[in-house]
């Protein structure tokens, strides 16, 4: 059973949406309190996050941060703000999905569903068969904590941006293009702005270049993108 933490300051909200998850099987949990969520989802430890915005002490975007640092369970935001820049902010803080407020809750349920599919494999038979880590030029991929590695250095990815990288080192130096990834991400690409995947493509760069992969992911303008071995037999020297 998959647990979801719900972090919502509107009781009734937060009430209607137990009663649905624990309909359809999931374990519903919520915070003790709202003043420091990251050591409460170390408590619960998640499966996946509902997390609203406009909350006291701190805003989600912050929480969303904060829970990064300690998890890559899938962070949905639901929310009144129905804005393009508040949706920008909450995938480019970490977030995976975006609801707004007032919401259906079957649309609730099946990005639920489809958020923990593609996280804990349930999305397709391939996953049974993938190995857990794999190695391209040396870069080396781990399925099990969505966790990339080159040369001893980490950088942790939420599940998106992992399935994103997975899907272009599938086909290393070929283009994949937008709406191929559209689809391969999101359940419904009528729900996802386009700007979406830019939003997550900036951020898996970002991811990379910490760990020394630098222009891997190239643009190709009105086609998609391409992940490119630029790193490929490169060596940092470990004494400046």
């Amino acid at each position: 059973m998959h647990r979801i933490m719900i972090v919502e300051d509107d009781d009734k909200i937060a009430d209607i949406l137990s009663s649905y998850l624990k309909r359809y099987s999931y374990e519903p949990v919520r915070p003790r309190g709202l003043r420091d969520i990251k050591s409460e989802c170390l408590a619960v430890r998640p499966h996946l996050v509902l997390l609203d915005i406009n909350l006291p002490y701190m805003d989600g975007f912050y929480w969303c941060r904060q829970i990064r640092t300690v998890s890559n369970a899938p962070v949905i935001f639901i929310s009144a703000r129905s804005g393009d820049m508040d949706q920008v902010l909450a995938l480019d803080n970490g977030g995976d999905d975006y609801i707004t407020k007032p919401f259906s809750i079957d649309i609730v349920i099946a990005k639920v569903r489809a958020a923990l599919r593609r996280a804990y494999g349930e999305y397709s038979a391939q996953a049974e068969s993938d190995p857990d880590v794999y190695e391209i030029e040396g870069l080396y991929l781990y399925r099990g904590n969505s966790m990339v590695e080159r040369q001893g250095s980490q950088a942790f990815l939420t599940p998106k941006e992992f399935r994103l990288l997975d899907l272009l080192a599938r086909r290393l130096g070929q283009v994949v293009p937008r709406d191929r990834l559209l689809e391969a991400l999101w359940d419904d690409v009528s729900f996802v702005d386009d700007n979406t995947l830019t939003v997550n493509v900036t951020r898996l760069r970002r991811k990379l270049e910490e760990i020394g992969v630098d222009g891997a992911i190239q643009t190709i303008r009105g086609a998609g993108y391409r992940l490119s071995p630029v790193w490929k037999g490169e060596h940092r020297n470990e004494h400046p």
